[in-house]
């Protein structure tokens, strides 16, 4: 039968966030150069929930020495490893690279430099409640249920528990302490889910600077 949600967190739970980092990128890592998704899951992990990295060290190297056979896969009680563009048979060797990069990070103190986001996984994890609003606020669909950009926030606003709308303010507020330039703001909206062009006359970061605003 099919692992339970309990089951798969205690065997694959943090081996599956590392997993979702590598959608859209390359799983390029090799024995002396981490990835640019495996760098965006250590930047985002070692601020966040350090401790998790052993776990992902772990997680990653037991599947890599014992993968599901074919009594487990028959029954569904494995973790499918998602498809980052490799060969079945370069899976296993790449998970080990994997799983030393993270131990050598852990052992050694080596922390990925802070920065802006630069996955869509990095995005979304640092950045959660705001990634939610865009996203479900200001789709594509936006035009069509509200008649413009201050009516969806109000509705966000009136619909949405203080505690979110709170999380949703600090991030808008650190997103700002990143001091981007216009161009990655447009970048950071897309990436976040944002479908349709701030009201004008504003740009991106002035838009965003006026929703914390509004929503504060």
């Amino acid at each position: 039968m099919p692992l339970t949600p309990l089951q798969h967190n205690r065997r694959y739970g943090e081996l599956d966030q590392v997993m979702r980092a590598y959608v859209g990128q390359a799983a390029d890592d090799t024995p002396g150069r981490r990835s640019t998704a495996l760098d965006a899951y250590l930047r985002h992990t070692w601020h966040t929930r350090p401790w998790a990295l052993a776990v992902a060290e772990q997680q990653l190297r037991e599947y890599a020495q014992h993968p599901p056979g074919r009594l487990r896969q028959r029954l569904g009680e494995f973790y499918p490893v998602p498809d980052v563009g490799l060969g079945d048979a370069e899976i296993q060797g790449w998970l080990t690279v994997l799983a030393d990069h993270l131990r050598h990070s852990i052992e050694e103190g080596e922390v990925p430099a802070p920065s802006a986001p630069v996955t869509h996984w990095e995005w979304h994890s640092r950045f959660p409640e705001l990634g939610q609003l865009l996203g479900g606020w200001f789709s594509q669909d936006m035009p069509d249920e509200f008649d413009d950009h201050d009516a969806a926030i109000e509705d966000y606003r009136g619909t949405t528990d203080l505690s979110l709308v709170a999380k949703v303010v600090g991030e808008l507020h650190e997103l700002a302490a990143l001091d981007l330039d216009e161009s990655q703001y447009a970048l950071a909206v897309a990436e976040l889910g944002m479908e349709v062009d701030p009201p004008a006359p504003y740009s991106p970061g002035a838009w965003l600077a006026l929703l914390a605003q509004r929503l504060g």
